[in-house]
């Protein structure tokens, strides 16, 4: 990639007024990308000792994102600003190879999450066996499988080289017009990492809802619809829609003109277009934290925890010289911690309503719930209980 002819790929072939308008967006979204990364990895180390192993793969996409954002973003705005790619060409290679490697990371990511999520609410008999050590195997595998495909360019198969635009790298479109193995690397990349993922991540997604679905209205014809099953239902199916539109957003532009440009002739695919769908493929180093932050409440509510924590601080600090403030400040802390105290999901509320007093045959009297389990325990929906829809489900996958 050191002679002349290659070196002219790394000039900017959009416009100014374009490349200024990519290294403005870039910019938002890498600082965006940068709080919103960090503020989950944060939350994370703050909640470390209760994780689930689920939650594992949460942080695991954290760190790809933020890791594609440090590597990739500083590069990419000042060569748009400069109008050229305006460092050397082995850098070049660092930046498509990280490019590859952290976006197929946060991909594979989402998809063996998609999987685990199915496995712990459609078959909880064998989900409620995933351990940490599972969790761990796959974040390993999810890295591996990753790496492959990024190291295959490195090795011969596939080639990595200047983007259509010009100001930045990936993989070389031109090279499957010249070269058999970098036509089998970009079908291998279009199937495997585009096709399987966003198959297994439909699946798993569609059947989750089914199961609530069906659990839900087997539950309604024993208690009122005004129920904890309702809200669980309402949080996975805002989960489920936001992540799978959130994949088909980022990675479909890319993958539709990528395959443009290796299967017909990429002199008659608009730069623009590469730019346009490399944007996209980069947003979501943003949206991905702020799915789970919205959307994941446990997170959501040690978040605010540790925000309303750093509020009572701050203002004990502020208002040391006067005794009525630091006291309201003080108790502010009490209540926070008060709070943090309790057990999350409602348990203390659900648990302490279970306690009843001895009826006269000796036996402990039930609440509602566990009726309308024991009554589902011969259904066909024994196998996603009303216990297990409610705690651990939105413990676990919400």
């Amino acid at each position: 990639m050191g002679n002349a002819s290659e070196m002219n790929l790394l000039v900017s072939s959009i416009s100014k007024e374009n490349d200024f308008l990519m290294a403005t967006i870039y910019t938002i979204f890498g600082v965006l990308s940068l709080m919103g990364n960090g503020i989950l990895l944060f939350v994370a180390y703050r909640k470390k000792s209760s994780l689930k192993p689920a939650e594992f793969f949460v942080v695991n996409l954290a760190i790809s994102d933020l890791s594609m954002t440090i590597s990739l973003f500083p590069l990419a705005i000042p060569s748009a600003l400069a109008h050229r790619w305006l460092f050397n060409p082995s850098l070049c290679t660092v930046y498509a190879f990280c490019g590859v490697l952290f976006g197929l990371s946060s991909l594979t990511n989402l998809t063996v999450l998609s999987s685990v999520c199915w496995l712990k609410v459609c078959c909880p008999n064998y989900g409620n066996k995933f351990s940490y050590w599972h969790a761990c195997l796959l974040v390993a595998a999810v890295w591996c499988y990753a790496m492959v495909f990024a190291l295959g360019p490195l090795s011969g198969w596939g080639q990595y080289g200047a983007e259509p635009y010009g100001t930045a790298c990936c993989i070389d479109w031109n090279a499957p017009s010249h070269s058999r193995a970098a036509m089998s690397y970009i079908i291998c990349l279009f199937f495997f990492c585009y096709i399987v993922p966003c198959t297994v991540i439909a699946l798993s997604y569609a059947f989750i809802l089914m199961t609530v679905r069906g659990s839900r209205q087997a539950v309604q014809q024993h208690m009122s619809p005004q129920n904890k099953v309702a809200n669980t239902q309402t949080l996975i199916v805002k989960l489920s829609v936001a992540v799978c539109l959130g994949f088909l957003i980022a990675w479909s532009p890319y993958a539709i003109v990528s395959m443009w440009a290796a299967f017909g002739d990429p002199q008659n695919v608009p730069p623009m277009a590469f730019a346009l769908a490399a944007m996209f493929a980069k947003s979501s180093t943003l949206y991905n934290p702020v799915i789970y932050l919205v959307f994941k409440p446990n997170f959501r509510k040690s978040l605010c925890r540790d925000v309303a924590l750093f509020r009572g601080t701050l203002c004990a600090c502020l208002f040391q010289a006067d005794p009525i403030q630091k006291g309201a400040c003080e108790q502010l802390q009490l209540n926070v911690e008060h709070d943090s105290a309790r057990p999350p999901n409602g348990l203390h509320d659900s648990q302490s309503s279970r306690q009843c007093p001895e009826s006269g045959s000796g036996e402990h009297c039930s609440d509602t719930p566990q009726k309308t389990k024991r009554m589902l325990a011969g259904s066909l929906n024994s196998e996603l209980t009303v216990s297990q829809l409610s705690n651990e489900a939105q413990s676990d996958f919400l």
